[in-house]
């Protein structure tokens, strides 16, 4: 029997358009903005000033705090500006303008095909050149992987668990660079095993990607420690705490950490970024994107450089359908609507979505009709319909109460209620308030 998470969950339809499509470059374009801030924590300080020159891998943005990820010239150029930029947020924030001047790489980077399976570094070594790559988690969440990798003091890793879950709906970036860079995610394993001292890893992908387990049931057999663990379909088992207690049977407690359970759970995109910058010297300045829709021409997975307009990559995939009713970055479920497609691709960026106007449109919101199915979906056991209320009406100190802080966000409620009601837009405003007071208080 496949193993899956024990509360709540969904299944959406699949709609996995671009399966099987195999992971194609994109063009450079004649300019680049690099945003400073592509990662949870501190933006970076510009490192470079109007009118130097860059490579592919060149530092331009230096982190200024410990929650915080290096930024790399994703392009080879001049830098025009550092100005403002709109990100996938909607806001305005520092970026830098560079105009594209042929290809150069940084010497130091090692462009071969090759696999470099060995390694004699030390775990603080490893570390070390995934802080200056400016990793972070490629699922979507951009939490920096070198912090990641530092256990709070009185904790210990016992269990990697790397992430190919890919649960989202239309995504298909993590399951095609499972077929494509199966032994490079394997070595990224090994020298995530190595930082956090664990001899044991897991690697979890979902049972409607059976060429992915198979690759990797067969790869693993060279790589000791390392096991593969097929998983029923079920949205949002892509979450850390779902896919934790999927795995290994353990609930991460209210407000806790991964570590808490003994575990550190990494992507699939960021085991092989791993293995880039340790192996090959590579920062972190391309990533596979999905873009797809319905009527969408040519749904693809495309290997993009930070920088590049969310535009250019429609057009690769054969245009903006006249059909469009909006432009989501991510996956239906926890994706963001954008409001401009001069938006750049960033780290975090995993799939561009094209919805129909049709499928587009909010239905009207009714009276909830108490039929509880928000509740028996989440999968952190809350209480939506209750938590939007309070949200609704600001009732903070009882929202904080009834665990708000603890939604991951998902949008099941909001996909199973018959009553269409909003429950995730109250809740995502509810919740920045009460961790907006949680901080404040702390300080």
């Amino acid at each position: 029997m496949l193993k899956t998470f024990r509360i709540g969950g969904i299944h959406p339809k699949e709609n996995k358009l671009s399966a099987g499509k195999a992971i194609e470059p994109i063009a450079l374009p004649a300019q680049v903005v690099i945003p400073l801030t592509q990662h949870i924590g501190a933006p970076c300080q510009p490192v470079v000033k109007k009118g130097d020159k860059v490579k592919v891998g060149t530092l331009i943005g230096k982190t200024v705090g410990f929650v915080s990820a290096n930024i790399h010239s994703s392009v080879s150029g001049t830098v025009l500006k550092i100005d403002k930029a709109l990100d996938t947020s909607g806001y305005k924030r520092d970026a830098v303008f560079i105009q594209v001047e042929g290809d150069q790489w940084e010497e130091k980077i090692d462009r071969s095909e090759t696999v470099v399976k060995s390694c004699t570094l030390t775990s603080k070594e490893i570390i070390d050149k995934i802080s200056a790559a400016g990793i972070v988690g490629m699922g979507g969440a951009t939490f920096p992987t070198h912090v990641k990798l530092l256990p709070p003091p009185g904790t210990k890793a016992e269990v990697l668990i790397i992430n190919g879950v890919e649960c989202e709906p239309y995504l298909t970036s993590d399951h095609q660079l499972m077929l494509e860079k199966t032994e490079e995610i394997l070595v990224g394993t090994t020298l995530l095993m190595k930082a956090i001292n664990v001899e044991k890893a897991v690697i979890g992908i979902e049972n409607n990607k059976k060429d992915a387990i198979a690759r990797f049931t067969a790869a693993v057999k060279s790589y000791p420690g390392i096991s593969v663990q097929p998983l029923k379909v079920q949205y949002p088992q892509g979450g850390e705490k779902q896919l934790i207690d999927a795995i290994l049977g353990r609930q991460v407690p209210s407000g806790a950490l991964p570590i808490s359970v003994g575990a550190v759970v990494q992507n699939v995109g960021t085991a092989f970024a791993v293995y880039e910058a340790v192996q090959k010297n590579k920062p972190l300045v391309e990533r596979v994107v999905t873009v797809t829709g319905k009527d969408l021409k040519n749904p693809c997975n495309i290997l993009s450089r930070v920088g590049i307009s969310v535009g250019d990559l429609i057009q690769f995939a054969g245009g903006l359908p006249e059909t469009t009713g909006k432009i989501v970055c991510g996956g239906p479920m926890m994706g963001k609507a954008i409001a401009s497609v001069e938006v750049p691709v960033t780290k975090g960026t995993s799939g561009i979505l094209i919805i129909p106007t049709l499928e587009s449109k909010r239905k009207r919101m009714r009276e909830c009709i108490r039929c509880t199915k928000c509740i028996q979906v989440c999968p952190m056991g809350l209480n939506p319909t209750l938590l939007m209320n309070l949200s609704e009406f600001g009732e903070w100190e009882k929202a904080e109460k009834g665990r708000i802080t603890d939604c991951i966000e998902c949008g099941s409620c909001s996909f199973t209620c018959p009553s269409d009601r909003p429950l995730l837009d109250y809740i995502r405003m509810g919740k920045g308030k009460v961790m907006g007071i949680i901080r404040a208080r702390k300080g």
